[in-house]
């Protein structure tokens, strides 16, 4: 589990870090804004599709069981859309390219979790939610180290990341064995009618599901504020250019590994021991939100790496606490895991669409004709993070 979510995101997030803004700049130079709006369609496609998807994970029936298929048909589909991306040559191609990347890498991420929902002890929920979370957050930096190395050559820039996907994807199908759901008894049939009605839920039904929902909307709306558009910063506040920054970012992404260890897998191996998630979930976003601050104030690379360290170890222990506090209040695990990790979804799809397209507003405040407002972008990031923490506090059947 820990190598298969390692190599989605070596492939799935090293556009997000690097690739798209090269492959953007190349094709519209001086035109950043462009990678905002590819950024929120791709997101778009994800909250259309998640809960269909996931609603149809949770009905399949194979030999292999009801999430190996969609691991191995969203991977095809995630090394189809790096080609597309590698060698697109306007911005609508490259769009499309990152579109059918969500659809095909985030379905077998989503195939992933629906994994750890369905076969994932309470027990052990942290420790594994805090090896994952800290394999997640060293996967970008990986793929941002090998593309500092290829900058040269846009298929490779896009396809190797894309390889450790396939290959860590292929292992987890292949040694993980998940058992037949062709005995699965389904009592409804599917129709677009309960397709539709799949996609809401009653949040009074299920009210610490709902405010965890809210409380991870809010951090990941702030940190894809933060996140969007860190190349162009780093470049901004550094004085370099463009391409010199994936080294730059590469090894701030480097330093942070140990932070995020730390914030990963110490905050989930203590939320197991501890038997308590929320307080651990609140100093993560208080962490994430200094780390902000500091960053927006800062204008040499000391100052930067600061507040790189303090935004990984923020990350870290939110992504893997809040996802085993996630399992914990997951409704229907044994026959709907998959269509309310769907919904979950939106959580961070949602922001992921609407915060690259509301970030031009608050760049363009007071912005100079040297520089935007990427101060202003970072605390209104920094408050609305903090707020995800606090709203966790909300939660009452976990503690």
């Amino acid at each position: 589990m820990v190598l298969a979510q390692l190599g989605v995101f070596i492939a799935f997030i090293t556009p997000i870090a690097i690739s798209l803004a090269v492959k953007v700049n190349q094709i519209a130079p001086g035109q950043e804004q462009n990678l905002g709006y590819i950024l929120g369609a791709g997101s778009l496609t994800v909250m259309l599709t998640g809960p269909l998807l996931g609603v149809l994970s949770d009905r399949t029936r194979t030999s292999l069981g009801r999430r190996v298929p969609f691991i191995v048909g969203g991977t095809g589909l995630g090394v189809v859309s790096l080609v597309v991306m590698a060698y697109a040559d306007s911005i609508p191609v490259l769009m499309m390219g990152w579109m059918l990347a969500q659809l095909g890498w985030g379905q077998a991420l989503a195939g992933l979790n629906a994994s750890q929902a369905d076969r994932l002890p309470e027990s052990q929920r942290g420790k594994v939610s805090g090896l994952v979370g800290f394999a997640t957050q060293i996967g970008p930096v990986i793929g941002v180290i090998s593309a500092g190395s290829l900058m040269g050559n846009s298929l490779l820039l896009f396809l190797v990341p894309g390889i450790a996907g396939v290959v860590f994807c292929l292992l987890f199908v292949l040694f993980s064995r998940e058992a037949s759901s062709k005995a699965l008894v389904v009592e409804d049939r599917l129709s677009l009618r309960l397709i539709a009605s799949k996609y809401l839920y009653n949040p009074r039904q299920y009210k610490d599901f709902s405010w965890n929902w809210l409380a991870r909307f809010l951090f990941y709306f702030g940190l894809t504020l933060n996140t969007t558009f860190t190349a162009f910063f780093m470049a901004s506040r550094l004085g370099v250019s463009l391409q010199e920054v994936a080294g730059v970012i590469a090894t701030l992404g480097g330093i942070g590994i140990l932070a995020t260890t730390a914030g990963a897998i110490g905050g989930g191996f203590l939320s197991d021991k501890i038997r308590m998630r929320k307080p651990i979930v609140l100093a993560a976003a208080l962490i994430f939100a200094a780390g902000i601050v500091v960053m927006a104030f800062a204008h040499d690379l000391n100052i930067i790496m600061i507040g790189s360290v303090l935004t990984s170890i923020g990350i870290g222990g939110f992504s893997a606490v809040d996802q085993a506090l996630l399992l914990d209040v997951l409704p229907e695990k044994k026959t709907n895991a998959g269509r309310f990790l769907g919904i979950t979804g939106f959580a961070t799809s949602i922001p992921q669409a609407a915060a690259p397209l509301i970030a031009p507003l608050f760049l363009a405040i007071g912005a100079t004709a040297t520089e935007k407002n990427y101060t202003l972008l970072y605390l209104v990031a920094a408050g609305i993070t903090l707020l995800g923490g606090l709203v966790v506090l909300r939660i009452k059947s976990v503690r």
